[in-house]
């Protein structure tokens, strides 16, 4: 944790008199900013956005008006044009930027009972007491040669260190477990697909074999019959009840002795003249006779008839 000034280091002192001293507060432990605004006159402001993303607060301007009395809050352009000043340069400085002054800043830390904001909360007051304390909050600076001209280097505390070493080997510990995970994840979703793909194969060729009529369906002995000899064994099993069963049977037991008959209602109908409707119940009757079985239909959608 340590203060970075943002003011232009080639400023006097007496040029700091008349604007904005900005400074930024870190938390080393997650590297988060507090930015601090001092007004001429010695008054501290904080950006309450800055505080409420560390103490976890969603809705910043509900925290503010819960837990911070309104004369320790104040937008940034009423701060500094009651100083006849201006709004800092960039983006990130808005006019309608809600501030706290330090009470204000105490207020709000303090009204946030979160149990993962207290190493922040700890920090802050720390912060807060060294300000009130010393008027500001930096630490010993160091030894080392500067990396830079016209910065400042400053000592880190060891235990800040520790714990900023220990967050990054617990980083990459989780990285690769992620990693791991990932690749883990990958391979299953990879053999997954592959067990998809093969039983989509494998459905379609089942599908493909129940349409396709076996060409050994029937018995050795049925396929030396003759269309002839088929009706006529089923009359005489009597299972052939009237003339319109007969000329349905006609139509199909040329195709039945060589395989299989494709025909549709409508084809047959139209071999037999028929009406559609007692074709479809001759087909029935047969089915039920056992003279017949359909097994499945053809490219063309037509009903594909075997011998049983």
């Amino acid at each position: 944790m340590y203060e970075q000034k943002n003011t232009p280091p080639d400023q006097s002192a007496g040029q700091r008199q008349d604007a904005i001293d900005i400074n930024d507060f870190v938390f080393a432990a997650t590297g988060a900013r507090v930015r601090r605004l001092t007004m001429p006159d010695g008054t501290h402001w904080f950006p309450v956005v800055d505080v409420c993303n560390q103490l976890g607060y969603t809705t910043p301007r509900k925290a503010l008006l819960d837990h911070v009395p309104e004369e320790h809050r104040d937008i940034l352009e009423t701060v500094t044009g009651s100083h006849s000043l201006s709004i800092p340069a960039g983006r990130e400085w808005r006019r309608d930027m809600n501030l706290v002054d330090l009470q204000g800043l105490i207020r709000l830390v303090n009204g946030c009972t979160k149990p993962e904001s207290q190493p922040f909360k700890a920090w802050v007051s720390e912060v807060i007491a060294t300000i009130q304390r010393d008027g500001s909050y930096s630490l010993e600076p160091s030894p080392a040669p500067l990396a830079h001209p016209g910065g400042s280097a400053y000592v880190m505390p060891q235990q800040v260190a520790d714990a900023i070493m220990r967050l990054e080997e617990r980083n990459l510990q989780a990285d690769e477990m992620l990693a791991a995970s990932a690749g883990e994840r990958n391979e299953l979703l990879r053999r997954i697909g592959e067990g998809q793909d093969r039983m989509v194969d494998a459905l379609r060729d089942l599908t493909e074999a129940l349409r396709r009529p076996r060409a050994d369906s029937r018995p050795a002995a049925e396929s030396e019959l003759t269309h002839q000899q088929l009706l006529a064994t089923w009359k005489a099993r009597n299972l052939i009840v009237t003339d319109d069963v007969h000329m349905v049977a006609a139509c199909l037991a040329p195709a039945l002795v060589q395989g299989g008959a494709r025909y549709r209602v409508e084809e047959i109908a139209n071999r037999t003249g028929l009406p559609y409707e007692r074709v479809h119940d001759c087909l029935r009757m047969l089915i039920r006779r056992g003279c017949v079985r359909q097994v499945g239909c053809a490219p063309d959608g037509a009903p594909v008839y075997v011998l049983p």
